[in-house]
């Protein structure tokens, strides 16, 4: 097999994987992320907790929406991330592991920079790809109406075009925060990951070794939630429906930041923080597991 082969079967096996490790990801986690979504896209000047539509924490919410909007409710917005996250998480082991090439300085092995820089990399590349997804998302999120009564994807996407463009009003609205959002992500996410599973001894033990793993990839998806949750807000602001229609107060990753600080503290900042924490944990682990196991299932049986 000539080399050119060899690199196009080993990138076919890398976006193999990680398409599989987004599948599995957000299937399993995605109710967590749309009460993120609706706790984030709640004000504080919001206090009628007779409102079916406020939302009183992570239990409350869920509640509220199994009475009001129905079981099927909790998936709401899946389709977006379905079509994104496989092309996504694709796309984002793929460019992790070219980044990683680029940024050894000269090392013959990878060193926690590496991991670092290659992380930031494949973070933006990522953004920039699947903003457009997000903003959908976002939009279908925010929709409080009954789960009967809810648009397409395919709907709410004309719309949106229709509305505003494919530009930074329409379809990549909060592009530069959804940078920032996934690039510190991913910059600690598999920064941490694959400095500390190298530090870490091995388990000869199967099992022991899937849970070293698995603990590894849940502490970096936590402390990667931790850092990015302001950009995460200010994402969620820029693209969700604004407070007052036909004006826009939410515009900019820093500015939105600022007014949120000033108008509802700090705490504002990390609204959804808990139920990010409980997808992205756990998620974050999920994936990096499944990619591993998946690749090397496609490179012991294609080689």
């Amino acid at each position: 097999m000539s080399d050119s082969q060899s690199i196009l079967k080993q990138a076919a096996m890398q976006i193999g994987a990680g398409g599989s490790a987004g599948f599995v990801e957000v299937c399993i986690m995605h109710p967590l992320d749309l009460i993120k979504t609706r706790l984030q896209l709640q004000t504080n000047k919001v206090s009628n907790h007779s409102d079916p539509h406020y939302y009183n924490g992570i239990v409350d919410c869920f509640k509220k929406m199994y009475k009001h909007e129905g079981m099927f409710s909790y998936w709401k917005g899946i389709l977006p991330p379905i079509l994104a996250e496989t092309p996504k998480r694709a796309v984002k082991f793929f460019c992790f592991e070219q980044y990683k090439k680029i940024f050894l300085f000269g090392s013959p092995t990878p060193t926690p920079l590496t991991f670092s820089l290659a992380g930031l990399g494949a973070g933006v590349t990522e953004a920039i790809l699947v903003n457009p997804f997000e903003v959908v998302k976002v939009t279908l999120q925010s929709n409080k109406t009954l789960a009967a009564q809810m648009p397409s994807t395919w709907a709410v996407t004309k719309e949106i075009v229709r509305k505003d463009g494919i530009g930074f009003s329409g379809l990549n609205k909060g592009v530069t925060a959804t940078i920032y959002r996934n690039g510190s992500f991913n910059m600690i996410y598999f920064g941490f990951y694959h400095s500390v599973k190298g530090y870490l001894p091995e388990y000869e033990d199967s099992l022991k070794e899937f849970l070293r793993k698995l603990s590894i990839g849940f502490v970096s998806g936590t402390l990667a939630s931790c850092f990015n949750i302001p950009f995460d807000v200010a994402k969620s602001r820029i693209q969700g429906p604004q407070p007052v229609a036909g004006q826009i107060k939410y515009r900019g990753t820093f500015k939105t930041i600022g007014i949120v600080y000033k108008e509802e503290g700090f705490a504002a900042l990390y609204k959804g923080l808990l139920p990010k924490v409980l997808r992205l944990g756990p998620g974050g682990a999920i994936m990096l597991v499944v990619y591993e196991y998946a690749y090397n299932f496609l490179v012991m049986k294609f080689n």
